[in-house]
């Protein structure tokens, strides 16, 4: 579970919470309204069936798991790997590759390690990953964009709503007393656009996109690499080339060693 979407979550409704609890005067019920949720929740859902075929709608859930639930890689082990399979195909040839694809859990590295040891040209096998990263770039950026459509609807009908509670409120004018409960009833559908927007949908399509480029920076090392490994770079020279992409705390020793 990612502790930092969890803990913003918690923070972030805590926080509201507080805020309604110390201030003068407020109270929780005055903060919930039924026809508001609905109808900021409501037309939020149906502007994203709108806005998309129902395949993507229906997956929105399993797109917001992702969030709580993410499947990150780590770079450095990633390059630790193809340092030890540049190590292999330099001592024993790029064949011996073969034994080793059983162990390979990543199937991205797994169709890399078998074009090369198929003997795929470098330039096919570099244009089939680079399709393939792109394939999956596409299919993040879908799931994306289904949150921020959420998220820019969501004010929106909070908007819509507001209005509609201003008009049910200039029907009563007649009785002045209801004026004041009528105003904030039509405020507060404006207020849950607000929070459904920036609380929820934004701040998870921001975290969708951070893992979706630490996913393609992530192949980006691996297409090099196997396409180094494929032209007989020295293991060394390989190393050096991908820690590149690592922080320099997080760089191995042997980068001073080799150099």
């Amino acid at each position: 579970m990612d502790k930092a979407t969890v803990g913003g979550l918690l923070a972030g409704i805590a926080l509201l919470l507080i805020s309604i609890a110390i201030a003068p005067g407020s109270s929780f019920a005055s903060f919930i309204d039924y026809p508001s949720a609905a109808v900021v929740i409501g037309g939020a859902t149906a502007a994203v069936m709108i806005a998309f075929p129902l395949g993507p709608f229906f997956g929105m859930g399993k797109v917001m798991m992702k969030v709580f639930f993410p499947k990150p890689q780590e770079l450095g082990p990633v390059v630790k790997q193809l340092v030890e399979f540049a190590e292999v195909a330099r001592r024993e040839g790029i064949l011996a590759l073969e034994s080793k694809t059983a162990d390979i859990e990543d199937p991205f590295i797994l169709m890399g390690i078998q074009m090369a040891v198929d003997g795929t040209d470098a330039e096919l096998l570099e244009t089939v990953m680079r399709t393939d990263m792109e394939a999956v770039a596409t299919r993040h950026k879908n799931g994306k964009s289904t949150l921020d459509t959420v998220g820019r609807y969501a004010p929106a009908f909070g908007m819509i709503g507001t209005l509609m509670g201003l008009i049910i409120m200039l029907g009563n004018m007649d009785d002045p007393e209801a004026i004041g409960p009528g105003m904030a009833v039509a405020l507060i559908t404006t207020l849950y656009g607000a929070i459904v927007s920036n609380l929820f949908f934004l701040p998870f399509a921001d975290k969708l996109a951070y893992y979706a480029r630490q996913e393609q920076v992530i192949r980006e090392v691996i297409v090099r690499g196997i396409i180094s490994i494929q032209e007989g770079d020295n293991p060394r020279v390989l190393e050096q080339k991908l820690q590149t992409f690592l922080p320099k705390n997080q760089r191995g020793g042997d980068e001073a060693d080799a150099a």
